[in-house]
């Protein structure tokens, strides 16, 4: 990242822009930075100027206490204002929570996209959330990293053999240095259910994108978004799963953002 703004709260942030056209930034999810979406950044670039950051409390940004969903939307006014006082925000998972809620809001923005924002109503009715929230909690209270990355990864579906390697590997380490902020991204999504009152106000066009070969009730939460809010678009996505591919997201991306 090479450049640096501050949030209202003096939290530092740190961005990087890429490419030219429509301003666009990208949010990335949980136990992700900026990094993880600059992949597409670079395939938005030459229709998009594509703005990437580490969310507070991860990468090269700082972080204040307490947290609160509302200091994480004025991190994101704080960038838009910074690139130029209007954007359009992409955010992908518990991200797309956020730029939600950021729109509804009333941030300057344009237009904003979410990829598979993880509502459970089509799951369990928000069951495994309630917990998933408590022992998240009380994990990382009793300053148990390890623990609460391990929760998070089981949360996704991972197998254990695979939790159990992943929690052997070099990048464990990185895992366990993000992973007070998956309390973060556990307060955007709220309870986990559809805020349907709150998708109400978000007067901008919202496009709800996911993958085909993700599990169903993804694919209905995402639909959902497109309902809920008052102009908004579903698009699925043919193979893709919740590990979207840059190549294929990107070309829809950059037609929403510059139609």
């Amino acid at each position: 990242m090479d450049k640096k703004t501050t949030s209202r709260d003096g939290t530092s942030l740190a961005y990087q822009v890429i490419g030219r056209g429509p301003t666009v930034i990208l949010v990335s999810g949980a136990m992700s930075t900026g990094g993880t979406v600059t992949p597409l950044a670079h395939r938005l670039a030459g229709d998009c100027t594509a703005v990437v950051y580490d969310r507070r409390g991860r990468g090269e940004s700082g972080d204040t206490a307490p947290y609160s969903v509302e200091r994480e939307v004025e991190d994101l006014a704080a960038l838009v204002d910074a690139v130029g006082g209007a954007a359009g925000l992409f955010g992908v998972s518990s991200g797309g929570a956020l730029v939600l809620e950021a729109a509804a809001s009333g941030l300057p923005v344009r237009q904003a996209a979410v990829y598979e924002v993880p509502f459970a109503d089509f799951l369990d009715g928000g069951a495994g959330k309630r917990a998933y929230t408590e022992r998240l909690r009380e994990a990382l209270s009793a300053g148990r990293r390890g623990d609460a990355v391990e929760l998070f990864l089981r949360l996704t579906g991972l197998a254990e053999e695979t939790i159990r390697s992943a929690r052997e590997s070099p990048m464990w380490a990185g895992m366990e240095s993000v992973a007070p902020s998956l309390a973060y991204d556990d307060a955007v999504l709220g309870d986990g259910l559809l805020p349907r009152e709150r998708l109400a106000a978000v007067s901008v066009p919202v496009l709800s994108v996911a993958g085909g070969a993700s599990p169903g009730w993804l694919r209905e939460a995402a639909g959902s978004v497109a309902r809920a809010v008052p102009r908004g678009t579903y698009r699925a996505l043919e193979g893709q799963t919740h590990a979207v591919e840059p190549e294929v997201l990107a070309p829809v991306l950059a037609e929403f953002f510059t139609g």
